[in-house]
């Protein structure tokens, strides 16, 4: 049992409260995931400047990234650091961190713990964007680390939050590094994020990438995939895991319960339902 919760945002006028109110979503799922929680927030001028590329790192400091690389920018947030660099000079200069996220405009946070306390360390009550998804977890598959926690974040901008578990994941990972695909973890939501950054790679388009999951994985799921202009969510074959999306001409939410939903502005006016089983809903920027 993990808590899903994503806010995209149609309304600018809303974009100076996404961490505000993505905050508030993520304390409402607390129970579900009390072990690990992680963010992925689109549009934050600090965090991702326009026209920048930007890492998010595990394992490395503030400091140790000054230190390697005079005059980067980069924050510590908990167990995150998100330094605005190229991923390839940074894999270069600090072998032992793990990239957990890197592209334009979006910054991952991941860290260990009660979720609230999290949110608090990475600030994410003073975020802006466009776009924001989270996630609680209760580990089921691994270990608790930052590492384990979501969202999985493996292609440019592109991330992956999962409830549930999926059956098959020995056989998909094996399948995907057959064709060169390269793993961090043995976590079975990393395979589903690489299975849908490989389709993507090799020019599917989001629908059709989660339609191909859909058709290969085996399991209990509730997906919500976030791209840089892309907001997805897809349930599998039997729709077992719970997941509710409100939306309205302002924003569109999705979440694992109600009361995710219920802080959020304008909630009393939105069309709320449920997601069909095998059904891929998509909404762009």
């Amino acid at each position: 049992m993990c808590g899903i919760v994503g806010l995209h945002l149609r309304e600018p006028a809303l974009e100076p409260r996404l961490g505000e109110l993505l905050a508030a979503m993520l304390g409402q799922v607390v129970e579900r995931g009390p072990d690990s929680a992680g963010v992925a927030v689109y549009g934050d001028p600090r965090l991702s400047p326009p026209g920048q590329s930007v890492v998010s790192l595990l394992g490395t400091s503030k400091a140790e990234v000054e230190t390697v690389l005079p005059g980067a920018v980069a924050y510590d947030a908990d167990a995150t650091t998100v330094v605005h660099a190229e991923v390839a000079r940074l894999a270069a200069l600090l072998p032992h961190a793990r990239v957990i996220g890197s592209g334009e405009g979006c910054a991952v946070l991941k860290g260990t713990g009660n979720p609230v306390r999290l949110a608090e360390s990475f600030g994410l009550a003073g975020v802006t964007g466009w776009q924001g998804v989270g996630h609680t977890r209760m580990a089921t598959e691994s270990a608790v680390t930052p590492e384990g926690a979501h969202p999985f974040s493996v292609g440019p901008g592109q991330c992956l939050v999962h409830n549930g578990s999926f059956a098959n994941h020995a056989t998909i990972r094996r399948e995907l590094r057959s064709q060169g695909v390269e793993f961090d973890s043995e976590n079975d939501s990393e395979v589903g994020a690489r299975f849908v950054a490989h389709q993507l790679a090799q020019g599917a388009d989001l629908e059709k990438a989660l339609k191909l999951l859909c058709e290969r994985f085996d399991g209990f799921y509730t997906l919500l995939v976030s791209t840089g202009d892309s907001f997805a969510v897809v349930r599998d074959a039997i729709a077992c895991k719970p997941a509710l999306v409100a939306e309205t001409a302002d924003w569109v939410a999705m979440a694992s319960e109600y009361r995710a939903l219920d802080v959020l502005p304008g909630i009393e006016n939105a069309r709320i339902f449920e997601p069909e089983p095998e059904e891929v809903y998509v909404w762009r920027r």
